[in-house]
């Protein structure tokens, strides 16, 4: 097993877990609430260092990011844990899933086979993804070091559950970070995921964009939980305001998932939502999970011409040229690709590799 990093040894065997908002205070022989971080003998262990439940290479609109190398194939891996209890989880066979020291159900991939695997696989992207990325704190460390030298772009796929410090330390080794933030009060914080933790989410968004990583914001809109204006308003115009009009907002469809039965967001309701959005300053609002939306599309603020056409996690069309519209100029802020886009794709994702 692989000692943990960022803990606190304390009499009787017990540890302090400084890695997330709960600050977990594991007795002997227990682990934390993410259920993968385990104290054996007053030692804290990473309990998935190097074990894997999920591979599959998908689209990066998949993840979702509009902005980053579009077009691009995202090597995604993830594992058992996280340190959220979302009522709407729709990878809860994983994330609610705690680990063994045996490793059951896990697969070994090591952080220097992770990225010989995206790089034999022509990604170019490796994405932590599917369940909470933060828990794997050690093994994502490790593995965006060993990518940063080979050259292959790093995405944390997160609900921003981490104590900023800890934060900070990978966005060292980071390219993109595609944040959840899930709704606009603390109390629905408390309602949907059991925790009360919208500031440190906030906070670790500014940590994001103040420290130059891509930042990528999305909200599952779902109905009489975080649908009113009040809530849309607000978070719409806390981007604009403590971060920037540039970052896209992908607002996505909810389906009934896990342990909430609300019927799936009407199309109507996500349209309006991006109207909040535009109306407050944002210029990048994307309607998500409705797929053949025109929502999905990248829009130029300068002309209105469609720069981006999506249908799925397809791209038809790419028509931004280092960073800028090709019909008008404009510069699309808040945006990373290589100078030639992308070659467009249409081939069936995701291949699942495990």
């Amino acid at each position: 097993m692989k000692e943990a990093l960022l803990y606190e040894k304390l009499s009787h065997k017990m540890v302090h877990c400084h890695l997330c908002p709960h600050n977990c205070v594991i007795p002997d022989g227990k682990t934390g609430f993410c259920g993968v971080r385990k104290n054996a003998e007053g030692i804290l262990y990473a309990l998935t260092y190097g074990k894997v439940v999920s591979i599959a290479i998908d689209p990066i609109e998949k993840k979702p990011l509009n902005h980053f190398y579009p077009g691009a194939s995202a090597f995604s891996i993830g594992t058992f844990g996280c340190n959220m209890r979302c009522l709407h989880c729709c990878n809860w066979e994983i994330s609610h899933h705690s680990a063994t020291e045996s490793g059951e159900g896990l697969k070994e991939l090591s952080p220097e086979a992770a990225v010989r695997m995206a790089q034999d696989r022509q990604c170019e992207v490796l994405a932590w993804t599917y369940n909470e990325p933060s828990i794997w704190f050690e093994y994502v460390l490790d593995t965006a070091k060993l990518a940063r030298k080979a050259g292959v772009l790093t995405v944390m796929v997160t609900s921003g559950m981490i104590n900023t410090p800890a934060l900070k330390t990978l966005l060292n080794y980071i390219d993109a970070y595609r944040l959840d933030i899930k709704g606009f009060t603390e109390d629905f914080y408390q309602r949907l995921t059991g925790t009360p933790v919208l500031s440190y989410v906030l906070e670790n968004a500014r940590t994001a964009y103040q420290a130059g990583v891509h930042l990528e914001i999305i909200t599952n809109i779902i109905p009489n939980w975080n649908d009113s204006d009040e809530q849309l308003n607000g978070l719409s115009r806390w981007i604009v305001e403590n971060l920037d009009a540039d970052i896209p907002w992908h607002v996505t469809r909810y389906h009934p998932e896990y342990k909430m039965s609300e019927p799936s967001t009407p199309t109507t309701t996500l349209e309006r939502a991006k109207a909040i959005g535009h109306k407050n300053g944002l210029r990048h609002v994307y309607i998500g999970n409705v797929p053949g939306h025109p929502g999905q599309n990248t829009v130029c603020p300068g002309c209105d011409k469609v720069l981006i056409d999506r249908l799925g996690f397809g791209i038809g069309e790419n028509h931004i040229v280092m960073g800028s519209c090709r019909f008008c100029g404009y510069r699309i802020g808040h945006y990373r690709g290589p100078d030639i886009p992308i070659k467009t794709h249409t081939t069936p994702f995701p291949e699942y590799i495990l």
